[in-house]
């Protein structure tokens, strides 16, 4: 099965594979968002409202956990501004081996759609002109970081110097407990009522994860965090409030542990002295 690569307008269709059915992409787009690389290349990038500021939403479908071990099979991208989609990208990738079990039912991606699929090496530096300019964002972001950063090594492509947005970090700190029990995207799609929701396929995923980042922004708004430099600085301080709690935890556990340590060691001592003692009455 071909790949129709490339890049399009909303609605559009571009990189959907032939014959298949073409997604509906929804009218307004939601994720969150994460720090990496504020300043990134963008010129004043940290002032410029996050409302006006375009995001490349990118997922990866892979052959497995680890990019020293495992191959892309598919990347979906989409770029939105303002809870607007301008523009999708996605292809399939054939990863040079065969897939492993479990990925095909997984994924819906069989080896023989990846026979004649480009290798990544024909496919980065259309992915990364698609995302020039813009902030790159996705959901677990180190997971498809890693992948990305480990193509563009092995292929000798330099990696740009994205800011860098992860919408599993800011749903962390803006979702409670008694809104998600987690920050999986399924469950952030069907919570915030995304039209497209995940199902281990890029664009698919691409598209849900667009969709979680427009209401996350809006929460960030509600909360007076309009810029990328704002959102900077609040993470780190949630980031850090939150790593002085679990180490307070932690602490306040080991004190604990090492409490009811001690109270067992006085109680040995006390009943084999009593034992001793007894024993001494018999003799």
């Amino acid at each position: 099965m071909r790949v129709a690569e490339g890049v399009s307008g909303v609605g559009a269709g571009a990189g959907v594979l032939e014959g298949a059915p073409r997604m509906t992409v929804p009218r307004l787009t939601v994720v969150s968002v994460m720090n990496a690389n504020p300043a990134g290349r963008l010129p004043g990038v940290s002032r410029i409202p996050l409302a006006e500021l375009d995001f490349a939403v990118v997922d990866l479908e892979t052959t497995g956990w680890s990019p020293g071990e495992s191959g892309i099979t598919e990347i979906g991208a989409v770029r939105v501004r303002g809870g607007r989609v301008l523009a999708e990208f996605a292809t399939l990738v054939n990863p040079g081996a065969p897939l492993p079990p479990g990925i095909e039912e997984l994924t819906g991606i069989t080896d023989q759609m990846l026979a004649f699929a480009p290798p990544v090496a024909a496919v980065l530096p259309g992915l990364l002109s698609f995302a020039e300019g813009c902030v790159l964002t996705a959901h677990n972001a180190p997971f498809d970081l890693g992948f990305l950063l480990a193509a563009c090594g092995d292929c000798g492509l330099r990696w740009p110097d994205f800011p860098v947005v992860d919408t599993v970090t800011l749903a962390r700190h803006l979702l409670g407990a008694d809104e998600v029990p987690d920050r999986k995207l399924g469950t952030l799609a069907g919570f915030f009522g995304a039209q497209v929701l995940p199902r281990h396929r890029a664009l698919a995923d691409a598209r849900a994860t667009a969709a979680v980042l427009s209401s996350l922004l809006g929460r960030l708004a509600d909360r007076g965090i309009r810029t990328l430099g704002e959102l900077t600085a609040w993470l780190e301080a949630q980031e850090a409030a939150a790593a002085a709690a679990a180490a307070q935890a932690e602490a306040a556990e080991a004190a604990a542990a090492a409490a009811a340590g001690a109270t067992g060691e006085g109680e040995e001592t006390v009943a084999a002295g009593e034992a001793a003692g007894a024993a001494g009455a018999i003799g």
